[in-house]
């Protein structure tokens, strides 16, 4: 969400630096490639190699064909495009910026300005907004099991569709400028694009509420709704029916593990994505309502909590990696159950008839029970 380089303000210079479009102006002192600065550069770097390398291999996981899968499955595809977002942060905002902190100033020209910050906002923003379609997918998976699950490719759709649009400003609003002195040196920021201070913190706040309230909010709602449905069921079948009745229903189906495994990954990815964000929208909302704020905190303290939220892009991978080795390892322990029983295809067949048999019998000794009350009476 920061408008320039990882900074609330958008302007590693300072305000009163930049003042248009290819306006050359005098300010003051000109930043430089602090200690801080270069920390934040190698942390971006490591976090490069592990996010790099985990959303590859999450992709080639969930892309390749299954041979015990006759289509692939909607979480696997649903993670398949949440580790592309990562991968698009991972190639465009973590480059981005560990570059220009080295370089300090902006020496890719004024294309490649408004280019490079359209993207690293589409990036953001496909980060933010996939966890939610995942949360919409795992809602309608729990709530309505039986019903379609169609619409799971028109919100991947809508998801990147909306990433495009509310990053299309970016391509408006930044732009090169340049400060005359004996030093030249040129910045790509958003000086001279808003008429009026009230305009630019209007489009700030814009900006976090889609790129971090409302996905916020909508994960939120998911997710409550499915632990309070999840919650009252359990209480429903365990009010309603016996332990050996309810031991052979659960058992008959290996599908309701997989799904509270997949509950709890998506319950992980939301937590990730509120505890390496949450501190640095903060800073920037301080930031918004009180400029001040610039000389009030350390400068490190911003490298520190931006590089927390890019620690969101390699931690997905290893929270999909724990996911499944959960989901094989039921599997396989159903493939163990299953050859001791003769046959894979036994055990469930068994398990109904069982079910049936308790059924009857609990039947019959309803009627004994009746006709031995009538005989006394």
């Amino acid at each position: 969400m920061s408008a320039g380089n990882g900074t609330p303000s958008g302007s590693a210079a300072g305000e009163e630096v930049w003042a248009g479009s290819g306006v050359e102006v005098e300010g003051s002192e000109l930043p430089t490639f602090s200690v801080a600065a270069k920390v934040r550069v190698g942390v971006t770097v490591v976090l490069f190699i592990s996010s790099a390398g985990g959303n590859l291999a999450v992709l080639w996981s969930v892309t390749r064909p299954q041979p015990s899968q006759l289509r692939p499955s909607p979480v696997r595809r649903l993670f398949a495009h949440l580790a592309a977002a990562d991968l698009l942060v991972t190639f465009v905002v973590m480059p981005l910026d560990a570059t220009w902190n080295i370089t300090v100033q902006w020496l890719a020209g004024d294309i490649a300005c408004r280019t490079l910050m359209f993207l690293k906002l589409m990036a953001m923003y496909a980060a933010a907004f996939l966890p939610v379609v995942i949360g919409l997918d795992r809602q309608a998976a729990v709530l309505h099991p039986l019903g379609p699950r169609s619409t799971g490719g028109k919100l991947l759709g809508a998801a990147w569709g909306l990433s495009f649009l509310l990053a299309l400003p970016q391509l408006f609003l930044f732009h090169t400028v340049r400060r005359a002195g004996p030093v030249p040196f040129t910045q790509c920021v958003t000086k001279g694009s808003f008429k009026a201070q009230w305009q630019e913190t209007t489009y700030n706040l814009f900006t976090f509420c889609c790129l971090f309230l409302l996905p916020l909010t909508a994960m939120t709602i998911c997710y409550s709704r499915i632990v309070l449905s999840v919650s009252s069921s359990r209480t429903r079948k365990g009010n309603h029916a016996s332990a050996g009745e309810f031991t052979l229903r659960r058992s008959l189906d290996n599908r309701p593990r997989v799904r509270l495994r997949a509950l709890r990954l998506a319950l992980l990815v939301l937590l990730t994505f509120i505890l390496c964000w949450t501190p640095y929208y903060l800073l920037g909302l301080w930031y918004w309502f009180s400029p001040t704020m610039l000389n009030e905190v350390p400068p490190s303290l911003s490298h520190i909590l931006f590089l927390f939220g890019l620690l969101n892009a390699p931690l997905d991978p290893l929270l999909y990696g724990a996911f499944t080795l959960g989901c094989r390892r039921a599997h396989q322990e159903l493939s163990i159950d299953s050859s001791r029983e003769g046959g894979s295809g036994r055990k469930p067949q068994q398990e109904i008839q069982a079910l049936r048999q308790m059924e009857i019998q609990a039947n019959v000794a309803a009627k004994e029970a009746g006709e031995t009350k009538e005989t006394s009476l």
